[in-house]
């Protein structure tokens, strides 16, 4: 069994670690980098944005209908954002980026606390650097938000499970009600869940009780989430309720919605993949499951992540972006487990193969232009220009490094660590987000800001890139098009639009103006 040590809390504060500096500045790294990608970053930015075109901050609205897909907060941060640095990919992604680094800082002071330094940096690395969380924390969703306030909430509840001081219980449920604001029930399960597994493993069920239904921390969750619920009831009716609780939140777990579904093993390739490049930890850290399970806070961890993994694998809809929701509790055991394992290239080798890979990923893209459709062959077509010679050496140079790393026995495995994760951290959100970007949404972008500027009603026909409406900054229709109508489409139906002027033709995507009948 790990026994933690019992330092002074304020030994171990954030500012007192050089080493951490680097990682919270990351998520803000590259955030204007990239166009706002679809469906996900432009539904969540042109809703925001209708907010603005309609004068109403309560509701939530997509192209003229209620979305009710989400609560309010991220909105709320969006506009708050986007007020203070403008409409820009900046402003747009900021409140993700800043809820991503107080998740790196959250991580770290909670884990200095209760062991060391070494294991806390370990920990805020993981989410600092992992593939799949660099992603996420650049985005304009509400899965960075969700994310921090199920950290708070399980971290805060593990200290009442130790300590029974009043204030973790209140700070438990406060992080559980923001995150009710923005992503809903599952803000509530995850880490209820975990905190009831955890003491049914250990035959302490009332003090389950105790925790989750304390009078004035119920109270205080309700204080924080009913208003909003409550007010938007009375303006929309039931059929809000209805359509967020059984549609949006149960409804996902009875069929596949919008076409996400996937097999039961469908999140272990995930895992895999979104750790890199430290999966070494994470196979590191099974080999030593026994022991984990044995140290109380590492099966509080084990039983957070198992909780979601088994959760969501059960759920009919599946995204990728679900499982780490799981990843506040993942993160204890890599750090405290897997990062204690000696065997360097088991840590280390996963990085320098996935330098490999996204060093290779420009030709593996190429060989898989022919079973494109029609469309995206023409959307693909500027493949060669988007992988820049610094995309190739950054990623030559990693791999190299990273190699290197593995191979000489002097090099501290911490270090390798921290040095793979910054390299790819980096370089992800410079060099492969940006091209990716540029590749799939760049000419959206560009015919939305050409919109911005010319009259007459704005029409997606035979698309759906609600990021068109953010860069137009005005209300966007989906229907089929009428004389007079400005038009975004494609290619492909460029010929039930006969006698359409071309404003704007960019690999697949084409702006035209429906004329009258003469």
């Amino acid at each position: 069994m790990h026994s933690p040590p019992h330092p002074s809390p304020r030994a171990f504060l954030p500012v007192r670690d050089w080493r951490l500096l680097p990682l919270l500045l990351l998520p803000f790294v590259g955030l204007w980098a990239a166009p706002l990608t679809d469906l996900d970053e432009g539904a969540f930015t042109a809703s925001t944005l209708e907010m603005f075109l309609r004068g109403d901050f309560l509701s939530t609205y997509l192209m003229g209908e209620p979305r009710h897909d989400k609560p309010i907060l991220i909105y709320w941060l969006q506009a708050a954002s986007v007020t203070l640095f403008g409409g820009n990919e900046w402003g747009w992604r900021f409140p993700s980026a800043l809820a991503a680094a107080a998740w790196i800082g959250l991580t770290y002071a909670f884990v200095a606390r209760l062991y060391d330094r070494e294991a806390a940096l370990t920990a805020a690395l993981v989410i600092a650097t992992a593939a799949g969380l660099t992603l996420i924390q650049r985005a304009a969703t509400a899965d960075a938000l969700l994310n921090l306030w199920l950290a708070a909430a399980g971290y805060a509840a593990w200290l009442w499970l130790t300590e029974e001081k009043p204030r973790w219980r209140y700070s438990s449920h406060a992080a559980m009600a923001l995150g009710f604001l923005t992503k809903g029930p599952i803000a509530v399960l995850v880490p209820a869940g975990a905190v009831f597994l955890w003491c049914a493993s250990r035959g302490e069920l009332k003090r389950f009780t105790r925790w989750a239904l304390a009078p004035g921390p119920v109270v205080l969750f309700f204080a924080i989430t009913a208003p909003w619920f409550l007010v938007l009831t009375w303006l929309e009716g039931p059929g809000f309720l209805t359509g967020f609780f059984l549609k949006h939140n149960l409804g996902r777990f009875g069929g596949a919605m919008e076409g996400h579904g996937g097999g039961p093993l469908y999140y272990l390739p995930v895992v895999l993949l979104s750790l890199l490049p430290h999966t070494g930890l994470l196979l590191a850290a099974l080999g030593r499951l026994r022991t984990a399970w044995d140290d109380p806070l590492q099966r509080f961890g084990l039983l957070w992540f198992a909780l979601v993994f088994v959760l969501f694998s059960l759920s009919s809809t599946k995204l990728p972006h679900y499982v780490y929701y799981g990843y506040g509790g993942l993160v204890l055991v890599l750090a405290l487990s897997g990062a204690t394992s000696g065997n360097r290239w088991l840590l280390l080798a996963p990085g320098a193969l996935f330098f490999a890979l996204l060093l290779l990923l420009p030709e593996i893209l190429a060989s898989q232009l022919p079973r494109l459709k029609p469309d995206d062959r023409l959307l693909a077509a500027g493949l060669e220009a988007v992988f820049t010679p610094a995309y190739r050496l950054w990623f030559g140079a990693a791999l190299a490094l990273s190699l290197a790393l593995a191979a000489l026995p002097r090099t501290h495995l911490r270090l390798g660590l921290y040095a793979e994760g910054m390299l790819s951290a980096l370089g992800l959100a410079l060099l492969l987000i940006p091209a990716a970007g540029e590749l799939q949404q760049g000419p959206i972008r560009q015919a939305g800001r050409l919109a911005a500027a010319l009259d007459g009603p704005l029409v997606m026909y035979g698309v759906n890139v609600p990021s068109f409406q953010t860069y137009a900054g005005r209300r966007v229709e989906r229907r089929a098009p009428r004389a007079g109508d400005l038009v975004l489409t494609r290619e492909s139906q460029l010929p039930k639009l006969p006698g359409a002027e071309v404003l704007y033709r960019e690999r697949s995507y084409v702006l035209v103006r429906v004329r009258g009948q003469e």
